[in-house]
């Protein structure tokens, strides 16, 4: 008999081994729903879902990467390592042991609710990786690193759980959704000299449904109603020192909805530039100019593959916007146009013979510009199309770029005139 219990309990205790090993492999997921390597958000906004991964980060296997293919209500996806038995109810990177980086306020999550300021917002189409420098395990102590479409966006010593750190992927609003890729590669050496060349990204403060390459902005929105409108924002606004920028229209996409303009520093992100107050632009697909309003004027010829928009400001002689240095000499600058157009002379300031005829239509021009106002102006291919007197938002005009279909991409100079 007792030859008989001992059997048993030896099976019970391969039994439990067994199932320890299976747990040990087996991916958790809560309010989530898995197809393939696609993950989709499935709870009601008030819980966090999250999802770990079956195998810790190792030697072989020290990186992977998520594509966010949907930001969803909030955006509010986040990518990091955790321990085996994290809780699927908090996001990764809120609890002790945990670390992560979230997609909607670019922080860093180091086991505390409360984030640090890390890196860049990411948004629709952006890669997130996250990894661990092998080489570095010392004491239970390891480097982990994040990146941001293939360029690393930061590191820092973490503690290295006995069992491993386990890649997990937390979600928090209706329609996120992300593409995993558990087995990706990232190479430091390619990834460095990716870094040299692609050195615009921080031109940018705002980025919705826009991926940045370099100089290029690529839409890559849903592009299905006027609310999919993607957002480029200059992080500078135009200043007596810097007046104008430029875009080329590389691919018009399905309908050239490309907006060239000027807008506010909170300007909505669903909203072309030119829509709302505090914006103004020019609009490809019509040539229109819209100026605070969803209903545009015309204004120019429209604009298709190959042509540059230009878009700048007349700033009168004695302005100087909050917290600028003096003025330089610009006397001898000029818009050179790149296709063998004619020029645009120098316009940053209003010449003497146009503020002699603008005095004689009406003594007030200089009562409004220290009011705030500026004459915007907008170029086609080296040549003025037309410009509009408008009042400056506080905190000044940021060049804006909008884009709203499928395949729309366009290479971007927020420096034109120097060099």
């Amino acid at each position: 008999m007792d030859d008989i219990n001992l059997h048993y309990r030896f099976l019970n205790w391969r039994r439990r081994i067994r199932d320890v090993r299976a747990v040990r492999f087996q991916e958790r997921y809560k309010r989530m729903l898995k197809n393939g390597d696609t993950l989709s958000y499935q709870g009601n906004s008030d819980e966090v879902g999250c999802y770990v991964a079956p195998r810790p980060l190792s030697k072989g296997n020290c990186y992977f990467e998520v594509t966010i293919m949907d930001t969803g209500v909030r955006g509010t996806i986040a990518v990091g390592l955790v321990p085996q038995f994290y809780k699927l109810d908090h996001q990764p990177g809120w609890l002790p042991q945990s670390v992560a980086y979230h997609a909607d306020d670019g922080k860093l999550y180091d086991g505390n609710p409360v984030g640090q300021q890390f890196g860049p917002k990411c948004n629709r189409g952006d890669r997130i990786g996250c990894g661990i420098y092998c080489d570095t395990i010392e004491a239970g102590l390891t480097t982990v690193f994040f990146t941001k479409n293939g360029k690393e966006v930061g590191s820092l010593v973490f503690p290295a759980a006995a069992e491993g750190l386990f890649p997990a992927i937390g979600m928090h609003s209706l329609g996120e959704e992300v593409r995993l890729d558990l087995q990706a590669e990232w190479d430091m050496e390619e990834a460095d000299s990716i870094m040299m060349v692609d050195s615009h990204e921080d031109d940018w403060g705002r980025l919705y449904d826009i991926r940045v390459t370099g100089t290029l902005l690529e839409y890559v929105g849903k592009g299905k109603s006027i609310l999919d409108v993607g957002l480029a924002q200059a992080r500078q606004p135009l200043s007596t020192r810097c007046h104008y920028f430029e875009v080329e229209i590389v691919d018009a996409g399905e309908k050239c909805y490309i907006a060239l303009g000027l807008a506010r520093r909170d300007y909505p992100k669903n909203r072309h530039p030119g829509w709302s107050q505090g914006s103004v632009a020019y609009h490809a697909d019509d040539g229109k100019i819209f100026h605070g309003s969803g209903v545009g004027e015309p204004f120019g010829p429209r604009c298709i593959e190959g042509d540059i928009m230009g878009c700048g400001i007349m700033f009168p002689r004695d302005y100087i916007l909050d917290g600028e240095d003096d003025i330089d000499e610009w006397d001898t600058l000029e818009v050179l146009p790149r296709q063998g157009e004619g020029r645009i002379q120098n316009i940053l300031y209003l010449n003497d013979e146009e503020e002699e005829e603008e005095e004689e239509e009406g003594g007030e021009l200089d009562q409004e510009h220290d009011g705030r106002k500026v004459m915007v102006f907008f170029t086609r291919n080296g040549k003025l199309m037309g410009r509009r007197e408008v009042v400056v938002p506080p905190g000044g005009f940021y060049p804006t770029v909008g884009m709203l279909s499928s395949g729309e991409k366009v290479k971007v100079d927020l420096h034109p005139l120097s060099g």
